[in-house]
């Protein structure tokens, strides 16, 4: 076989890896999304998916459906072969216990206890290795466990909607329903894969919002719906002055994270009704938010969506925190009287934040538009 059609050999089964990683979309938080491909003489043999963090591991599944076929066998995974005891036994021991002949990795593992130990372990046990085939698709796949290893940080979202004048409410906070009902659908779709939702107290006490995961809505299939709604994400409300009363429908939703500047002489009433009240440094009752993602990341949030106002979201953007907007367009016009989009009070041209556009496609009478914000060139 030559080099090239091994190439695209390599490509074709690692594309398969990817898409049984990708059924863990919804639920393996904090975990990453990994799937394993096992191939002898040109055969499938063996096929895994990592479902929940605690459970085994894609290599694992893969590996018991091959059973003594795996001995001899090429494994595809789409994330290097953890090499550490966590909540399951290191997944490069297991192929190296099955005879594996050789491995190909999408990429290394960024976590600092992997980063390029379990290639060496195989490689050390006479298994032949490679890495980086489909590399970029299996980072997209897992951007916030990426940035989270890397960075202490997790990947940001921000979820807007708005009119094609780029206005997100009418002047008196009107806003529902701005965008049509698939639209609606990709944000629960977006909400169910995400660590954590998040929003502000104007948000929610105009909007009476409560950021669940609607299962009807979701428009997955059965199994995926069952996993998304196994793992729900993290309820998240920024509240410098704890202004959002606990009555709101917000918090009878269910258990929250509340972040706040307040005393923390409220915390024991929170907890009386099932939620977490912490105290996030700040000035002038708002809270510092790059601090409240480190400890997001902390807890083990890997993608954080934001949903929230102009103010907000404002905040987030002029502090550099955004990796990524997710902006929904509906055909009509609010109005000059309505509400922005970002509270981003710019003077000049050059303070313009630049972003570069990924994707732009249709959803049901809507428009969604995937930007990421680019780096700011320094001034000559």
């Amino acid at each position: 076989m030559t080099a090239i059609q091994q190439d695209s050999l390599d490509a074709r089964y690692m594309a398969r890896a990817l898409e049984l990683a990708r059924r863990g979309l919804y639920s393996t938080h904090p975990n990453p999304r990994v799937g394993c491909v096992l191939v002898r003489d040109g055969q499938v043999v063996g096929e895994g998916w990592h479902v929940r963090a605690g459970e085994l591991h894609a290599e694992v599944h893969a590996l018991r459906q091959a059973g003594d076929r795996a001995r001899g066998a090429t494994a595809y995974v789409t994330l290097e072969p953890c090499s550490h005891h966590g909540r399951t036994p290191p997944c490069a021991e297991a192929l190296v216990d099955a005879g594996v002949a050789r491995v190909v990795a999408a990429m290394q593992d960024p976590n600092p206890q992997v980063s390029g130990r379990g290639l060496l372990r195989l490689a050390e046990a006479g298994i032949a290795v490679h890495s980086g085939v489909l590399e970029r698709e299996a980072r997209d796949l897992n951007l916030g466990f990426i940035k989270r290893m890397e960075t202490g940080l997790p990947y940001v979202r921000v979820k807007l909607a708005m009119s094609l004048d780029g206005r997100t409410a009418m002047a008196s906070g009107e806003s529902q329903w701005i965008t049509g009902p698939a639209a609606r659908g990709e944000v629960q779709r977006l909400r169910a894969r995400s660590s954590v939702v998040l929003s502000g107290a104007d948000t929610v006490l105009t909007d009476r919002a409560r950021l669940t995961v609607r299962a009807e809505e979701l428009g997955l299939s059965a199994e995926q719906t069952a996993l998304a709604l196994t793992r729900p994400p993290l309820r998240v409300l920024v509240d410098g002055r704890l202004r959002v009363p606990l009555d709101a429908p917000f918090y009878q939703a269910g258990a929250a994270l509340v972040a706040t500047c307040a005393a923390a002489a409220a915390r024991d009433r929170f907890l009386a009704e099932g939620h977490e009240l912490l105290a996030v440094p700040g000035s002038n009752g708002h809270v510092d938010l790059r601090k409240l993602l480190v400890e997001l990341a902390a807890r083990g949030a890997n993608e954080v969506l934001v949903e929230a106002g102009p103010r907000l979201a404002g905040a987030f953007a002029r502090q550099g925190l955004v990796d990524e907007y997710q902006l929904f367009v509906a055909p009509k016009f609010l109005g000059s009287s309505a509400r922005p989009l970002l509270e981003l009070p710019l003077a000049r041209m050059v303070e313009a934040q630049d972003l570069e556009i990924r994707d732009i496609r249709a959803v049901g009478g809507d428009w969604r538009i995937i930007a990421v914000p680019r780096p700011r060139l320094a001034s000559v």
